[in-house]
């Protein structure tokens, strides 16, 4: 039996704040209301200002996986060339899964420690002289593997090359925590979901949508039903939708996107590299290694830590879970037992992420595995250092 609130330290779904919770505690109303009509436009404006975007922002009752689906089947159609990055396990599903589509995937490997490559997109499109491929399909946060690839640096290299592809972007851990501005990098399709930095329970998918996305929507092959963005849009336009929506999502959804903009969305980020750059100091001072092999590109999210030869991940978890209730996220598919996840989004602050630092390090000596202790006062002192203004000064936010 464990006392005291059981610590959730998994990259999403992350804790809901007690005012999200109480947002949803209502009853169900009348989803063809007045009432509920207010409700949609509300999201529906407000998601628009978290994907700092004009364009319109489709809400589904769905995971990220449907988000995902949704992009690929109001875009393209069977036989389609797209281009995608292994840069994890959550790339390499996006994959699958438009693959199923009848999709041709040019996937271009990678080592499960970095984000996509802009020089390698750029060469792969400056190599595609006919103009195949209809999509640049790319992870901005790698879940499993805590790399954020570089968003804004990949328009450039797609404009670089003249090439007309579709960007589409998975901002399913990224949304709300990271940096991500959908018009200025002119993606045209950015995926995402609730459970992350929206903090609410799983249930919703988001597709925010370019007007060249749009135009492709009207051309392209593929079926769809449920997915279909025109039939969305229509409703959507007064705050409905055409079946039945996740009503108290919505209300959650409403106070979450409150609590970002009364915070300030530069603050957001400023504050998720600040307890990212916390908890990697911990990690190096305890001598284990981070995944993520490229510092530019360290993500604010979570931190993916390799376990020292000889030692299984996923022991170390248990011993944490059982001795400290504390739930740290898994390695998945080929970094299974390899590495253990540390999450430091949404409603995370500096005690919070201390706790959790805490309860790893002590795991660490329960389980015997090979570290240098102090790690926790390492990321104390590096927090107690007062942010001068934002700490981040290079953030630009619009639309809010």
């Amino acid at each position: 039996m464990h006392q005291g609130r059981h610590f959730l330290q998994i990259p999403g779904p992350s804790p809901v704040p007690e005012r999200v919770l109480r947002a949803m505690d209502m009853p169900v109303i009348d989803h063809r209301s007045v009432e509920f009509g207010e409700l949609g436009r509300i999201v529906l404006k407000g998601s628009q200002k978290i994907f700092q975007t004009k364009g319109p922002v489709i809400i589904f009752p769905s995971s990220g996986t449907g988000a995902w689906e949704a992009a690929i089947v109001n875009t393209l159609s069977p036989g389609d060339r797209v281009l995608m990055v292994e840069t994890g396990h959550f790339a390499t599903l996006w994959r699958q899964m438009a693959g199923r589509f009848g999709i041709e995937v040019d996937f271009v490997p990678g080592d499960w420690r970095r984000g996509a490559d802009p020089a390698v997109i750029e060469a792969k499109l400056a190599e595609d002289k006919a103009r195949a491929i209809k999509a640049v399909m790319v992870v901005h946060n790698e879940t499993s593997t805590g790399a954020t690839s570089r968003i804004a640096e990949i328009r450039a290299a797609i404009d670089r090359t003249g090439h007309p592809a579709l960007l589409m972007v998975d901002t399913i851990s990224s949304l709300g925590s990271v940096d991500y501005r959908h018009d200025e990098w002119k993606v045209d399709v950015s995926v995402s979901c609730s459970q992350k930095g929206f903090m609410l329970p799983p249930g919703l998918g988001f597709n925010a949508i370019s007007e060249k996305a749009l135009a492709a929507s009207k051309t392209n092959k593929m079926p769809r039903s449920y997915f279909d963005w025109e039939e969305m849009l229509k409703p959507n336009a007064k705050g409905f939708f055409p079946y039945t929506p996740a009503t108290n999502l919505l209300y959650g959804l409403r106070e979450a996107i409150a609590m970002l903009l009364e915070e300030g969305l530069a603050n957001v980020f400023a504050r998720h590299q600040r307890l990212a750059a916390a908890t990697r100091a911990a990690v190096n001072h305890w001598g284990l290694e981070v995944l993520c092999q490229e510092p530019s590109e360290f993500s604010p999210v979570l931190t993916a830590v390799l376990m020292p030869p000889g030692h299984d991940a996923d022991q170390f978890r248990k011993v944490v879970l059982e001795n400290y209730n504390m739930s740290l996220g898994s390695g998945l598919s080929k970094v299974a037992g390899k590495v253990f996840r540390i999450g430091h989004l949404g409603e995370c602050n500096a005690l919070t992420l201390l706790g959790a630092l805490t309860g790893v390090e002590m795991g660490l000596s329960v389980a015997g595995v090979p570290h240098r202790s102090g790690g926790v006062d390492v990321a104390m002192k590096l927090l107690e250092q007062r942010p001068q203004g934002n700490a981040s000064p290079h953030l630009k936010v619009v639309g809010t």
